[in-house]
């Protein structure tokens, strides 16, 4: 059988090497190749799962959160501020006295604070998303790519879930001073104040108006602290559920009333509409020009991420899945309940 000139070339190559290391007598070992560099050029269709493609499939989901975390501001400010905290929970004894300002007539009057009265202890949130490891053998990543966006989404929203939390529970949920945030007797100086109304907002007809939207910055307006002096508070911001959005923007962005009477509340307040609030019936009037807001939210440690990438981990040897997600620290608290009204709109 006639052979083609490569394999003749290969045979007499084969030969001399043969010769030639039998007649040195020493065994030529063929140059060492890790196994790690190996593997690489042997995987066809996917991708090699090992320490350094782990460290940067994960690097680059932690880049894809961050970046949605910072580019998805919230509309919590509008109505809460930030109250950075350092240990396991915050005392808010602050909040036992409105403060202000009297003529200085012989000693001052001191305003002693509380201690120990409204203490707010540090909450733990997370978000966790398992990544199967099947899913990068056979490089599926786009699917997590995009669940990291929306965890990054999700942690951005953290004070917004918070101070809407605040918001729907306002009517149950107890303030500083032990009462409802929104109730009919809060104490001052012995008598007892309201911040909570049952009135459906109204656009109907003047009275209808007046005995809800405007019910409600009367309260506001009238707020004294404890030596009977006003607080001069003017309410900025009436936010609304979906339900009352029409009513709302009736009644602080049109001329005209339902009836086609003048609109004497026009451009007297910004307008927020709440799809978080779950009732359909509720409103607020917020006073936000304050150092203080309404709501407050207290943060311990910020949304960041986290996760578990060891190829020894139980998870990964018995369930063949990595994790990754968020984690954080705070919780919320009710401010001065003067700086907002509430209504049920029970009616």
């Amino acid at each position: 059988m006639k052979m083609n000139r490569f394999a003749m070339l290969s045979m007499a190559l084969a030969f001399i090497a043969t010769t030639l290391f039998a007649f040195s007598g020493t065994v030529v070992a063929a140059p060492a190749m890790p196994a790690a560099d190996l593997w690489p050029s042997l995987a066809f269709g996917g991708m090699l799962v090992n320490k350094a493609s782990i460290s940067s499939i994960f690097t680059g989901l932690k880049t894809i959160f961050n970046n949605a975390l910072v580019a998805t501001p919230g509309s919590w400010q509008a109505t809460a501020m930030e109250v950075i905290s350092t240990g396991a929970s915050e005392d808010y004894a602050w909040l036992s006295r409105f403060p202000m300002m009297r003529k200085w007539i012989g000693e001052k009057f001191v305003k002693s604070l509380a201690a120990g009265k409204y203490t707010a202890i540090n909450e733990d949130w997370e978000t966790t998303i398992a990544v199967l490891r099947n899913d990068i053998d056979d490089d599926r990543l786009g699917i997590y790519n995009t669940q990291a966006l929306m965890a990054g989404d999700a942690a951005s929203e953290l004070p917004d879930i918070i101070v809407d939390s605040l918001k729907n529970g306002a009517f149950t949920s107890t303030g500083i001073d032990g009462q409802y945030f929104y109730d009919t007797d809060h104490s001052v100086a012995g008598a007892s104040v309201s911040n909570k109304l049952t009135a459906v907002l109204s656009s109907a007809t003047p009275a209808a108006a007046l005995a809800s939207y405007g019910a409600a910055r009367q309260a506001i307006m009238k707020f004294k602290d404890e030596e009977g002096m006003p607080l001069r508070l003017i309410p900025d911001t009436l936010e609304v559920p979906p339900a009352l959005e029409s009513v709302a923007k009736k009644l602080l962005e049109s001329d005209k009333l339902d009836d086609n009477s003048p609109n004497p509340y026009k451009g007297t307040a910004k307008l927020i509409v709440n799809p978080a609030l779950t009732s359909d019936t509720a409103w607020f009037l917020h006073v936000t020009s304050k150092a203080v807001k309404p709501f407050i939210v207290q943060m311990r440690k910020r949304p960041e991420f986290v996760s578990q990438t060891s190829m020894e981990n139980d998870d990964v040897f018995l369930k063949a899945e990595y994790k990754f997600g968020a984690e954080a620290r705070a919780t919320g608290i009710y401010g001065f309940w003067q700086l907002s009204v509430g209504s049920t709109g029970a009616g």
